[in-house]
């Protein structure tokens, strides 16, 4: 008898639990068991604090602890409630908000934008664009519609970003196809915490603006999700007035996650905000954005959107939670820094990085050096390419012996 026997394949390979959450399940039973200190989760992708609890901003919290039911209660509208469409556009681009016609959607968390970008502009059977070090569910949400993901090298030899193979596989995909949607995850990537520059961003542009003398469609779609917690939100802006530059047959579209810079994981809450040369291609993006909202998830939990523009609409609450946010942003670049010093002096190999969330090591069996790894209650996330470090949840300490150890596990 198949795997399955009601439900149907559909060409997919649904694994009997996902790979992130059944590690990091044990991790926390362990956690249980043993105690905090014992035991190193570095699976989860929210920040932890140094005794392991999740960090929720507290001016955040006080503005949700202040709602009526009706901010929360009364459903929204499925683009997003007004307020939300205007101020998330703020949110997302600060001082640096390039020109052109710009619309928002509401989704539910960056991996909204993103399968409401594969299912709008793609075709079925298409192949989706991103690195070969990326976030895992970019496969699970390409596939799920009936695309597949194809992949770049991210680095070359000498730790840059690979432009050389970037420009190459866009041009052999949209040699065989009518359209391109292209996923770069950056600043702060997920899962190697790697930021592209101002001059890796010239030279993307440069590509594209090449690439689209075709006439085919591309997309480029720019999961933010970390670009608060990757430096000064300024600085770490400055690349997105290049976008003014793509011509009109290339539409850019910034994917904004709640989660991270707010605290608001479980309110699951995002947008996708379109930056395009003409108004017709904005309505258009957000009417069939809208459209696919609808068929899928109909409309976004209202009670985030409404914390956003509260925020956004008092200057002093929002310099609080800048305030407050800064303070755990320098924590986790501190534990970044620790671990890159600790991997550098006891001659760990690890994927060039800036900031963010997490570190990545390069390896050839990841799944077997996860489980010696697990066995000494370490608790990291094997990648295709590599383990998976969430300094976001280990603390700086940590930080600073967990390099030596994985060296170990891996001279075994």
């Amino acid at each position: 008898m198949g795997e399955f026997i009601l439900a149907r394949g559909n060409g997919r390979h649904i694994p009997q639990e996902d790979k992130i959450f059944g590690i990091s399940n044990r991790a926390k039973a362990a956690i249980a068991e043993k105690g905090y200190d014992k035991v190193v989760n570095g699976t989860i992708g929210a920040l932890l604090d140094n005794d392991g609890n999740l960090v929720v901003l507290e001016s955040v919290d006080k503005v949700f602890k202040e709602l009526a039911p009706t901010d929360y209660a009364e459903y929204a509208p499925i683009g997003g409630i007004k307020p939300f469409r205007e101020y998330v556009q703020k949110a997302a681009f600060g001082n640096r908000a390039p020109k052109g016609f710009k619309e928002a959607v509401a989704t539910p968390g960056g991996t909204g934008s993103l399968r409401n970008t594969v299912a709008n502009y793609s075709d079925v059977g298409d192949q989706i664009l991103t690195s070969d070090w990326h976030w895992a569910p970019y496969n699970t949400i390409a596939g799920e519609i009936g695309r597949s993901v194809a992949t770049f090298e991210l680095f070359t030899e000498d730790g840059k970003f690979n432009i050389a193979s970037f420009r190459a596989k866009s041009s052999e995909l949209l040699a065989k196809q009518e359209s391109l949607v292209i996923i770069l995850n950056t600043p702060a990537h997920n899962p190697t915490g790697y930021s592209l520059t101002v001059e890796d961003w010239e030279n993307v542009i440069e590509a594209l603006c090449e690439e689209a003398e075709c006439g085919k469609t591309i997309s480029l779609l720019i999961d933010v999700a970390y670009i608060d917690f990757a430096g000064d939100e300024d600085e770490y802006r400055r690349f997105l007035p290049l976008l003014e530059r793509l011509p009109e047959n290339v539409i850019s579209i910034v994917a904004y996650s709640l989660s991270k810079t707010f605290t608001l994981y479980g309110t699951r809450c995002g947008a996708m905000i379109c930056v395009a040369k003409t108004q017709e291609i904005a309505d258009e993006f957000r009417r069939v954005c809208e459209y696919s909202s609808r068929g899928s998830w109909s409309n976004t939990a209202r009670i985030a959107q409404v914390i956003l523009s509260k925020i956004y609409s008092d200057p002093e609450l929002l310099r609080l939670v800048d305030e407050e946010r800064a303070k755990y942003r320098n924590m986790l670049l501190a534990r970044g820094k620790a671990f890159s010093e600790a991997a550098k002096e006891c001659g760990l190999e690890i994927v060039p990085y800036d900031a963010g969330f997490f570190i990545s090591v390069p390896c050839d069996d990841p799944d077997k050096y996860s489980k010696i790894l697990e066995a000494e209650d370490v608790f990291l996330v094997p990648l295709a390419k590599g383990l998976r470090i969430s300094v976001a949840s280990v603390s700086e300490d940590k930080c600073r012996t967990l390099p030596a150890i994985i060296k170990h596990a891996m001279e075994k």
